[in-house]
Order: C-alpha cells, then structure tokens, then sequence
C-alpha cells in the first residue's frame, strides 16, 4: 500500500513539475511572440495585433503598438483608427487623465469622423471616473459636469443624451452635498455668522435641494446663536435677522419638523426685542 502511495506521489509530482514547464514554455512563447510583434516593421501586423490584444483587454500591449503606430500613419486613412484605439486603450486601462486628453484631442482632430461624438462623450466619462467622493476636491467634478455640457451643446440629438443627462444630475448632487457640508461645518465649528453666510449661499445655488428645510432651520438656529455672543450694540439686528428668518422658514416649511424648536428661537428673540427696546428702568 505504502508503495502505492509513493507511486501516485512521484506520478502527481511529475504531473505537476510537467504542467509547471508546459505554462512556463507558454508564458515565454506568449512573450516571444509579443516581442517579434514589437520589433517588426510590418505595419498592418502592428495595427491588426493592436486590434487583436486590445479586443482581448489586452490593453496594456496595444498601447506602445498604437504609440509607435500614431508617428507612422500621420497622414494616411488609418491614422483616424490608430488615434481612436489609442484613446480607448488608454481608458481601457484605466489612464483617465490620458484617455481624457485623447479623446478630447481626436474630436478635434477628426471633427467629422463619426466617432468624434462618442469620444467626446468618453472624454466626459474620463472626468467622471476621476470624480471623487463629496468631501474631497471636487475640481474634477465641475471639469466632468462641463464636459458633459459641451457634449450636450454640441450633440442635443445624440443617443447618448439621457446617459450624459443621468451623470450630469450625479455630479451635481455631489457637488450640492459637497456646498452643504462646508456650510453646515462652520455650524459645528460655531462659526455663526459664516454659517448663515454660506447657508444662504447654498438655498440660493440649490433653491430645490432636498436639504434646503435644514439649511433654513440652521440659518434660524445660527441667527440666534449669533445674537446671544453679539456685543450689546449689535444684538438688536441680530435678534432681528433671527426673527426673520424664523418667518421665511416657517412659510417655506409649515409641517417641518423642526418648526417647534425654530419657534423657540422665534420667541427668545421677541423677548429680547423687547428688552432692548425698551429696558426697565431701576
């Protein structure tokens, strides 16, 4: 039996070992192969590789075929297919910030070639991909939205409208998420009067964002908070500003949730109102 065993060890363990020096001949057959295809100077061998490895998402051999194939059709009918596979390997392998700039670069290029609709719109989906979460920079964010605009100006008829249409809304939300937290920082930080400041700002920008009932109960609630650290000779106005932006909430949102506690701060302010405008004399 135990002679049995060794036997299906030492035949499992040649198996192995030939399996290991088959893949490994592959590997370098593979490589071989790709080298030859580097160092040739057949053209149609190139692009149809090209081709070939990037239809595979074999992207990252494509790319230096394409680069090299880009300086050696200027000028000739393929050049168009060249630049495009180019610009698609690029995003294929996840080089946003190239792909953009290839993309961008072959609309231009080929401003009537049929493919320059969609590179445009890629170019914008580059920008999108590069788009980071809401609390970070969103500078890539407005380029993507403003690329998407410049495709919707230039093809109001395309296919892909509903899709750029779809980003745009996302990126929007991102950047009003974005505008809402720095406001609603300065509440946290105490920072009362840039918070009012930039609440207002953000009702403004959004006038229909789902945050907006928040955002004016805050701007309440930061009046007050504004007027009580005042100096004695600029509490009135402050208390004032309280009371009126209680009015706006309160009309805009009449059901609100925090109606009760913004309330509150309505009739704290009334008092000292009153007070200030007419103290008791000891």
């Amino acid at each position: 039996m135990c002679a049995y065993i060794r036997a299906l060890l030492f035949s499992m363990n040649k198996f192995f070992l030939y399996f290991l020096l088959l893949s490994t001949a592959v590997v370098f057959t593979h490589c071989s192969d790709y080298n030859k295809v580097l160092k040739s100077t057949d053209v149609d061998l190139k692009f149809r590789k090209a081709i070939e490895y990037y239809d595979s998402s074999e992207c990252y051999k494509s790319l230096p075929l394409l680069e090299e194939l880009i300086g050696l059709t200027r000028g000739t009918q393929r050049a168009e297919d060249v630049y495009y596979y180019y610009a698609k390997s690029h995003y294929c392998v996840k080089d946003y910030y190239l792909a953009n700039y290839y993309f961008k670069s072959f609309a231009k290029t080929f401003s009537n070639s049929a493919r320059a609709e969609e590179c445009l719109f890629l170019a914008a989906m580059c920008s999108y991909q590069l788009s980071p979460s809401y609390s970070l920079d969103q500078r890539d964010t407005r380029n993507a939205i403003d690329e998407f605009q410049l495709f919707l100006d230039k093809y109001p008829q395309s296919n892909l409208r509903d899709s750029a249409n779809q980003m745009v809304e996302t990126l929007s939300f991102k950047m009003e998420r974005k505008s809402y937290d720095v406001a609603t920082q300065y509440v946290k930080t105490e920072k009362y009067k840039a918070a009012v400041q930039a609440l207002k700002q953000f009702t403004k920008d959004y006038p229909d964002s789902r945050y907006k009932e928040e955002a004016l109960y805050l701007i309440v609630r930061s009046n007050y908070d504004y007027a009580v650290g005042s100096i004695e000779a600029r509490k009135l106005e402050r208390f004032r500003a309280t009371s009126e932006s209680y009015l706006t909430f309160a009309a805009a949102f009449p059901d609100s949730g925090w109606l009760k506690e913004a309330e509150t701060y309505f009739l704290k302010s009334s008092d000292r109102i009153e007070a200030l405008l007419h103290p008791t004399v000891e």
